[in-house]
């Protein structure tokens, strides 16, 4: 797809936005709270026929799923989908989903984790931005930074603010391009499909939680075998966490394990950008043009 993707407009009081399950199920009571949360920023909301629904841990059928993820893009009444949560299960629906309808009513599509399935595909396949941001499993998780939801709020309002972190920072270069990626294994998992990121010329964003050291390092391998990983504008790690050993210790820590794999290119890395499966999960937008300012061992990212 060319650079230059499709940006919906920005929400207003008023709005209605829906929330959806097209992945894992939710507690009825944390879908509940979500939609006070959301009320209290003046948006209406609808909640999508099987959010609640179980199947397995999956909410619901991949029919059931469709179902509602085909709904809620194709009523233009609806101004952002939000997902409940993560997982697993938006590969498993993601082929059978027409976007069709976007072109003319184009809205905003909310999440992370296996939601970066989602994202992927509106952005390579749609030409459509999106939003990589936090969901109603944890709007009310206490463990949560005001930043998280702030962020969220002024991002789907035409107000975000750039986003200022300190970090590990090789290269470390001002740069600009357009903001790409999401979880480390489903950006892996998309590979030749019609999803699979482009990447050259971009600002790779990966996180990642629960996986072994040894499999970041298998997927950032694939991916730079696969040319994933060369001609970046800048690669951008957030959150790895809960990153496990096992019985024979890896020796290397996350910082040394993907600068070892990148250290050959000319670009910048930087470590521990707020956002992913950590308690600072900042919203940004997946598809717009961003830019990195460095000074000293401060890193300022911000939209343009």
């Amino acid at each position: 797809m060319s650079a230059n993707k499709i940006q919906p407009e920005y929400l207003k009081p008023g709005d209605e936005v829906a929330i959806i399950s097209p992945s894992f199920c939710i507690e009825e009571k944390k879908l509940v709270d979500a939609v006070t949360f959301l009320e209290k920023w003046g948006l209406r909301v609808r909640v999508g026929k099987n959010a609640m629904k179980c199947n397995g841990p999956f909410a619901g059928s991949d029919e059931d799923r469709l179902s509602a993820l085909l709904e809620m893009t194709n009523d233009p009444e609806i101004k952002a989908v939000i997902c409940s949560r993560g997982g697993y299960g938006v590969s498993k629906i993601i082929g059978k989903v027409d976007f069709s309808a976007l072109m003319e009513n184009p809205k905003w599509y909310v999440g992370f984790s296996d939601i970066t399935v989602l994202h992927m595909w509106l952005s390579e396949v749609c030409g459509i931005m999106s939003l990589h941001g936090d969901m109603p499993l944890n709007f009310n998780n206490p463990e949560k930074t005001r930043s998280t939801f702030r962020s969220l709020q002024k991002a789907l309002f035409d107000d975000i603010q750039p986003i200022e972190w300190k970090g590990t920072f090789f290269k470390g270069l001002n740069v600009a391009g357009e903001m790409t990626g999401g979880n480390l294994s489903l950006i892996y998992s998309l590979t030749g499909t019609p999803a699979e990121p482009v990447t050259k010329g971009k600002i790779l964003f990966i996180e990642e939680v629960g996986e072994y050291y040894y499999h970041i390092d298998r997927m950032m391998t694939s991916l730079k075998l696969a040319g994933k990983l060369e001609g970046l504008s800048a690669l951008v790690v957030g959150g790895m966490n809960k990153i496990e050993e096992t019985k024979i210790p890896w020796g290397r820590s996350i910082e040394e394990t993907i600068f070892g794999i990148v250290s050959e290119y000319d670009y910048p890395l930087f470590f521990n950008f707020p956002a992913g499966h950590v308690a600072d999960n900042r919203a940004f937008y997946i598809g717009k043009q961003a830019k990195i300012d460095v000074k000293g061992k401060k890193a300022t990212l911000t939209f343009v």
